[in-house]
């Protein structure tokens, strides 16, 4: 089962590296990892996304929150959350076929954002079964590039995933949990 981690982190030089190492030598492989600032300065955030069972995800949590770096892991794969992906996709477009493209391109309510002579970018944002759906509509035409950023989530509502004052309690409940092997 896909688990998706909301890992708010210093942004410093090198905690990138550190986070992905943890998931590496722990053998999980990351399906999906962005990364960007948040609102609080010097804070960045990473959406995480693993293949992994209850136990894996709670085992990657508590080792998570042992890294120096890190502030806040939520798991809100099971949190009512907004999920997106961006793409962008170079098509093969002359002639009569721009014309087509360009009004299945307007179904998906994506945007043309590069026209070229021999081709188009399109840009496009929405869940992974949209942007999926889109590409194999495209892929007739001929796709010579795809780019995606991978999944970035926020769960829905007023509040943050959970609550930062809980990090210290819960960090280390869950590190006493995996040290005496009961996670």
């Amino acid at each position: 089962m896909l688990q998706t981690f909301a890992v708010y982190v210093d942004n410093k030089p090198g905690v990138l590296n550190r986070v992905a190492s943890l998931f590496r030598r722990r053998a999980f492989n990351i399906e999906s990892l962005t990364v960007g600032h948040t609102e609080t300065a010097d804070v960045s955030r990473m959406t995480v996304v693993v293949d992994t069972d209850e136990y894996g995800a709670r085992r990657l949590e508590a080792h998570l929150y042992k890294l120096v770096p890190v502030r806040r892991v939520d798991n809100i794969t099971e949190k009512p959350a907004i999920e997106r992906d961006l793409a962008l996709i170079k098509v093969s477009a002359a002639g009569d076929t721009r014309t087509h493209v360009m009004q299945l391109v307007d179904v998906y309510r994506a945007r043309v954002v590069d026209v070229s002579a021999d081709s188009l970018v399109v840009e496009t944002t929405g869940t992974e079964d949209k942007i999926e759906s889109l590409i194999e509509v495209l892929r007739p035409f001929g796709i010579i590039e795809i780019v995606r950023t991978g999944l970035i989530a926020m769960v829905r509502g007023t509040g943050a995933a959970e609550k930062s004052s809980r990090r210290n309690g819960h960090a280390a409940a869950m590190a006493a949990d995996v040290s005496s092997g009961s996670v």
